[in-house]
């Protein structure tokens, strides 16, 4: 028999307003009322579904832990039982990715959340993968939590993180996959200090020593003499720079990483390493690449994080048993073998630590 789904990361417990339906498209909650007027609660098999090929599958994990809160009784009862791929699944076109069996009252209420978390968490590992592809072996970091809501910034990393990119910026998406968050200075820092130096300094003073010694080069003076002067005030302690030329001055070139790569090894510093960032996409990226930058790391934001969701769709096809479907789609269970039976106590668990 095989062995059940558990989870092997921690996930984001399920919001209130998310179990009790407050956040849920209405026609459901009214379907609902109408099954309990009526006194029917019958136990259906719903199996879920996107179209897009090859598709980086991310935010079931956190739908079978939100699945495992709302079906605790049910699943005690031996009523409900689920079946589900996991984060980081490559998926075929109208692959079943998620299949539920229970009461259908315990659960329509859900299937809004369930839904959105995959189309948005599918669409942004989706989009980092393609990232992650354009600049292998180059590394990749998340840098797009100042473009979504506070409250998905987590789920937003989490998701670049299971579609290849090696770190994320926000200490929330890092944990759930064990590492450190990572970031370099903002142009803030060297703004308040006055110079790219002393900010380097005061940065170097208060940092733990494994925080990387990254300093941001293009805020007040040319980059490559930027790159000299940090290197001189640093020496072996500098981890590198990070280039993020305004757009307005041409952004980051190849050109520029050229410079800048020569002005370091000029200064004595081979060991500094080049983040480059601002508005990458995969074809800026392939340009890097034909012009065999010196980019050690791609700082990637808007690619990933403004990537449109790709969209699931959820259908009926059995109920209490019986095989039925809408015109246009079959009846009965889909042939699905990569599905995997949920363990729901052990994400309810794990939802409830998180």
């Amino acid at each position: 028999m095989p062995e059940l789904d558990r989870p092997t990361r921690p996930v984001p417990g399920p919001l209130p307003a998310t179990l009790s339906g407050a956040n849920a498209d209405v026609y459901f909650l009214r379907t609902q009322a109408v099954l309990k007027h009526d006194g029917r609660n019958p136990i259906v098999t719903m199996e879920v579904f996107c179209r897009k090929e090859g598709a980086t599958l991310c935010g079931i994990d956190e739908a079978k832990a939100l699945l495992a809160v709302a079906l605790k009784d049910d699943a005690a009862a031996g009523r409900a039982t689920v079946w589900g791929l996991r984060d980081g699944d490559t998926i075929a076109a109208k692959e079943i990715v998620l299949r539920i069996r229970a009461p259908y009252l315990s659960f329509a209420h859900l299937e809004t959340a369930y839904l959105g978390a995959m189309a948005h968490g599918t669409g942004w590992a989706t989009a980092a993968r393609a990232i992650v592809d354009a600049a292998a072996p180059t590394r990749v970091i998340a840098f797009g939590a100042r473009h979504v809501h506070p409250s998905v910034a987590d789920r937003l990393d989490h998701a670049a993180l299971i579609g290849g990119a090696l770190g994320a910026s926000t200490t929330a998406g890092s944990a759930r996959h064990g590492i450190a968050p990572v970031g370099t200075m903002p142009h803030s820092l060297v703004l308040i200090y006055g110079d790219t130096v002393e900010a380097a300094l005061a940065f170097d003073r208060t940092m733990d020593p494994e925080v990387p010694r990254i300093v941001l080069i293009d805020t007040f003076r040319d980059e490559a003499e930027e790159a000299t002067r940090v290197a001189a005030a640093l020496g072996d302690r500098l981890g590198g720079v990070r280039l993020d030329r305004a757009s307005e001055l041409g952004g980051v070139t190849p050109e520029l990483v050229a410079e800048v790569r020569a002005a370091l090894d000029a200064a004595g510093a081979p060991q500094a390493k080049i983040v480059i960032s601002g508005g990458l996409t995969v074809e800026r990226i392939a340009q890097f690449k034909a012009a065999n930058s010196a980019v050690d790391t791609y700082a990637v934001g808007s690619a990933i994080s403004g990537t449109r969701p790709i969209d699931f769709t959820a259908d009926i096809h059995e109920i209490d048993g019986t095989p039925i479907g809408k015109r246009g789609r079959s009846g009965g269970l889909t042939d699905a073998p990569r599905l995997r039976e949920v363990d729901l106590a052990a994400w309810r668990d794990a939802a409830l630590k998180g």
